[in-house]
């Protein structure tokens, strides 16, 4: 079985046509829609979910729900939402095989399209697919991130029907003027050349200026404009996942981090464990956090960061180490070694 987590943005084609010509044996597919945004963009993408809902289930047969983020460059949310979603639907049973005696089930793949949608949106689920790949060795081969390159870009043959468009106006802007200077402004009956009155021809000199405008401004900026501040920045940071699996006592030595936020030493994060697990605080304990420490450092797995002041370090989770810990907050706590 497959199920496909498809990120819905202005796409069509490279979210469904592949899985067609390929061939793709797609048993379920989720479907993201954003909500952020001008009002214009977001009901466009919401028609192409509700396209892509419809073909989905007529062309592949497939289960098919539409999921909503409530903000597209929240890339610390759309990572969480990834990695509820990914493991999920690995760990959902598949409908038994029709052998007769219901004991089968076959193994649940799961495919992440990363074509459409806000970059952060792509990158979080595919860095949480990196993630859970480096979590669960044993399904590694069940998760799949992929992409379609499309086959041509629609907006620069847009931008040459603007151009067209302009070229005509223009050509008709210059008629009417030419005409309205021919008979010393509009004929007998209020009307100019071919029967365009006053009020066509201010609609034809302002379509002209728009198209004008429109097509510099796509020429000297491309497709966007500006930068668009998200939060209190104007970058989204897109943190890097661990190719290293977290150990159980790594696993509480990091929701510790996640509970208090830094530690002005690896002393004291000791400590406070020593205290929660009710263990003596001794020197073996306390050389135990810092190799534990060391390995989930900048030098291992990248989930903690430490800054030298005086003879401590003081110690707090990195941006990486906070989304795991926010990804498995409400996982089974009982699991690490005591």
């Amino acid at each position: 079985m497959q199920t496909h987590i498809v990120p819905v943005g202005f796409d069509y084609d490279r979210l469904i046509a592949p899985l067609i010509r390929d061939q793709f044996d797609v048993d379920r597919v989720i479907l993201l829609e954003g909500t952020v945004g001008s009002e214009a963009n977001v009901e466009y993408s919401r028609n192409i979910a509700r396209k892509l809902e419809q073909d989905f289930k007529s062309l592949l047969g497939a289960e098919t729900v539409r999921v909503r983020l409530s903000d597209v460059y929240d890339y610390d949310a759309a990572f969480e939402r990834a990695f509820d979603l990914i493991n999920a639907e690995l760990d959902a049973d598949a409908d038994p095989e029709p052998d007769g005696d219901g004991d089968d089930t076959e193994a649940r793949e799961v495919w992440v399209n990363v074509c459409s949608m806000p970059r952060p949106v792509s990158f979080a689920f595919a860095t949480a697919a990196h993630s859970i790949m480096v979590e669960r060795q044993a399904d590694r081969d069940r998760i799949h991130t992929y992409y379609t390159a499309p086959e041509k870009y629609l907006e620069t043959e847009l931008a040459e029907e603007l151009r067209a468009n302009r070229d005509l106006l223009t050509r008709l802007q210059t008629a009417i003027d030419a005409d309205g200077e021919k008979t010393d402004g509009p004929h007998e009956d209020g009307t100019r050349l071919g029967g365009v009155d006053d009020a066509l021809a201010d609609r034809v000199a302002d379509r002209l200026a728009t198209t004008t405008d429109l097509l510099s401004e796509f020429d000297e900026r491309g497709t966007t404009i500006g930068a668009k501040q998200i939060g209190d920045s104007h970058i989204v940071e897109l943190p890097v996942a661990s190719f290293q699996n977290v150990k159980p006592f790594e696993e509480l030595v990091l929701f510790t981090l996640g509970e208090h936020d830094e530690f002005e030493s690896v002393s004291e994060l000791a400590e406070t464990l020593a205290a929660d697990l009710n263990e003596e605080y001794t020197d073996s304990f306390r050389s135990k956090v810092i190799y534990n420490v060391d390995r989930l450092g900048p030098g291992g797995k990248g989930y903690i960061e430490q800054e030298a002041h005086g003879k401590s370090y003081r110690t707090t989770l990195s941006r990486i180490g906070e989304l795991w810990v926010r990804a498995h907050a409400d996982g089974d706590r009982d699991r690490t070694e005591r």
